[in-house]
Order: structure tokens, then sequence, then C-alpha cells
């Protein structure tokens, strides 16, 4: 089972990563065929596929070309898969879903959109490298409950630092829930924290985890170390696996 789904993985990335969008989308009619549903496939093959071919771009072992044939085919087949995602009734709960100016963050952040929708949650989805100024007013003309901000790679950091900051500096949206996910935050130890997130997960699936066991967690001034020295601590976990060891 391990070796016919490794080679599942194998050929779906180098159909991705050659522009081999027929093989590519023979791949995920196969899965289809074997009876996964929208939501398996995403979270453990085009999840999974995406993350790695993020950590290859972010090394300098992709090249360009192949970095765009990848995350292209990847975000038609997430539009596809988002057709077969099953949908809850609705929560009355308003999302903005924002992500960081890269590729990969912005299919990642497509995502959790998608899996947030079908959920039941109201979304608003801009895409990635929208300021910080638009990002505020655009919570306030939605009355937005929910922030979620998806990072893979460094450079969004200090952008959304800034944000955040700014949103509890002058108390814009008191009751919004700050919500961060993806690589960046998974590799630095405490990031999520620091700079003063209420939630934070590893990947799209789980951020709609979190944000369903813990919809009224929020950090308070004393919890955020937002502006001072990070504390020496193990690598935070999200609090669904936190949950899960408890």
């Amino acid at each position: 089972m391990a070796s016919r789904r490794n080679a599942i993985h194998e050929r779906f990335f180098t159909a991705l990563t050659s522009g081999d969008r027929a093989t590519a989308h023979a791949v995920i009619d196969h899965t289809l065929e074997q009876g996964l549903e929208a939501p398996e496939i995403l979270s453990n093959l085009v999840w999974t596929s995406l993350q790695h071919i993020q950590g290859l771009h972010r090394e300098d072992q992709l090249t360009p070309l192949a970095y765009q044939y990848a995350t292209r085919l990847l975000r038609q087949i997430v539009d596809q898969m988002q057709l077969r995602l099953e949908r809850k009734d609705p929560r009355g709960v308003t999302v903005l879903v924002v992500s960081g100016q890269e590729q990969s963050e912005e299919i990642a952040a497509q995502m959790t959109t998608d899996f947030l929708e079908a959920d039941g949650y109201r979304c608003f989805f801009p895409g990635g490298g929208i300021a910080n100024d638009e990002i505020v007013n655009q919570l306030g003309e939605l009355k937005a409950d929910k922030l979620v901000i998806f990072g893979a790679v460094a450079s969004t950091v200090p952008q959304t630092r800034l944000l955040i900051d700014h949103l509890q500096s002058i108390n814009a949206c008191p009751n919004l829930q700050v919500v961060v996910g993806g690589g960046v935050f998974n590799r630095a130890e405490g990031l999520a924290e620091e700079i003063g997130a209420d939630l934070w997960a590893n990947d799209p699936a789980e951020i709609v985890e979190v944000m369903n066991e813990s919809p009224n967690r929020r950090m308070t001034p004393d919890q955020r170390t937002v502006g001072r020295k990070r504390r020496p601590t193990a690598a935070p976990t999200s609090p669904a696996a936190q949950s899960n060891a408890a």
C-alpha cells in the first residue's frame, strides 16, 4: 500500500513539474476511481505535493519553469476539487482569508478558503499581496469574525506581524480572531505566538479543525509576545495537536 501511494505521489510530482497536464489529471481521476473523496485528495496528495514543491523552490532545487508549471497545474486542480467538497449548513461566521505573495502560499490559502466554505463559513479570499491598510479596511467593511493568514515563506512574516500589531494597537475589530497557518509558522518555534496570533495550524484542513475546536480563543495581552524576545521553548504545536496529546 505504501509503495503504491509513493508511486502515485512520484507520478503526480513528475507530471506537475514537467507541465504534463494530461498525466496530472489522470492521476487525480485514478484516485477518485479508487474511492478517495475530495478532502482526502486535497490533503494527502495535493497539499503534500505543494509542500514538497515549495520546499524545493525555497532551496533553489527546482527551476522557475518547473515551479510555474507545478503551481499553475495545482491551482487548476484545486479549483476542480472545490466543486466536489460536501457543503455543510451556514455557520453565520464571516472569514477573510489572505496570504503571502508566493504562488504556493496563495494556493494553500485558496485550499483553506475552500475547506472553510464547505464547512459553513462565509469566506472572502482576495489572494496574496494585499496591503495591510486594505486588509484592515476590508475587515471593518465585512464585519469579519475571523482573519486567516497563510504564509509559507519567511518574507511573509514581517507584514503579518505589522498587520496583527496594528490591529491590536488601534483596537480595530476587537472581537476578531486571528488564525495563521503554513510552512513558515511551522518551521520557526514560537513564531505564531510571538506575532500575536490567536490560533495556528499546520495545513489547510487543520485550520478548519482548530477554528471549530476553539472559536472563542483569544490571546490575552500578557500572553502576546509581540516586540519581546521569543521564549526558548520547543517548537509550537497547533491547538489541535495539543488537544490530541492531552
